[in-house]
């Protein structure tokens, strides 16, 4: 199965996650961290030169929202369909924990959201080429509805981190949240400055929606460590990107400290 689907981001490179690929990440590891200092904590770059002009600590304290992307049980939980990549076991979903711990405690946090991505997409709405697309990602896959449903349900842990008044919804495009979703109307409704982003995958819906987020007026800040490639060899180049173009990419532990310096 992990050959098959292993993830979205490997069939639209036209590559497969192998199981050996899939054990090359065995041990549990701490917030952040990757196997052999690749991806996670060790791959978040250097503030480009334009973001080290801001009082980031001045940013985050702006009206801002939370978004957890794609951290389903499908990438973390035994048994998902995209559960090859072992996010469970470099580090995403502890430092994800840590930034929402913290933004539930700065008053100026206004809206959480979790964003949901199923790749059984046979409902959704398709282009020609989402068609082939997303008919790929399951090819081989004869799932139960009650199968499909748990494979696409938020990751216990953050799951018990919801509250009420939080927002859950599915992507409905390919790579943002900033169409065919409520969130567009929820930001602006709260007078949103400032998006927050988690989640997987970081060069596919982490990137597409701090791109999004940019051309739409708001200010993302994208936590590395809490974020993930199919593979964490992947990452570094990812962050570089949108660290130099889109958001600045900083740590969960800078996060907690820059909120801590408006409290």
């Amino acid at each position: 199965m992990e050959s098959i689907v292993s993830t979205r981001r490997a069939v639209l490179a036209g590559a497969a996650v192998g199981l050996a690929a899939a054990a090359s990440t065995t041990s549990v590891l701490p917030a952040g961290a990757a196997t052999g200092g690749v991806g996670g904590i060790n791959a978040i770059p250097e503030l480009a030169p334009q973001w080290k002009k801001l009082d980031l600590a001045k940013i985050l304290a702006m009206p801002a929202a939370y978004a957890s992307v794609s951290q389903s049980k499908s990438l973390y939980d035994e048994g998902g369909a995209q559960s090859a990549e072992k996010h469970r076991e470099r580090g995403s979903l502890p430092a994800t924990v840590k930034v929402v711990q913290a933004a539930r405690k700065a008053k100026n946090f206004v809206s959480f959201n979790w964003v949901g991505y199923t790749i059984f997409r046979e409902g959704y709405p398709q282009s020609e080429f989402d068609k082939v697309q997303y008919e790929t990602w399951t090819s081989g896959l004869n799932w139960t509805p009650e199968k499909k449903k748990w494979d696409d349900e938020l990751v216990g842990e953050l799951q018990a981190l919801v509250r009420p008044g939080d927002n859950q919804f599915n992507e409905m495009a390919l790579q943002t949240a900033f169409v065919g979703t409520q969130l567009p109307l929820e930001l602006s409704r709260k007078a949103v400055k400032v998006l927050v982003l988690t989640g997987i995958h970081l060069d596919w819906c982490i990137e597409g929606n701090a791109r999004a987020a940019r051309d739409n007026g708001y200010l993302p800040i994208v936590i590395g460590d809490a974020c993930g490639c199919q593979k964490p060899e992947q990452e570094a180049a990812a962050m570089e990107r949108i660290n130099n173009f889109f958001a600045p990419v900083i740590s969960s532990e800078t996060f907690v400290k820059l909120l801590n310096q408006n409290a």
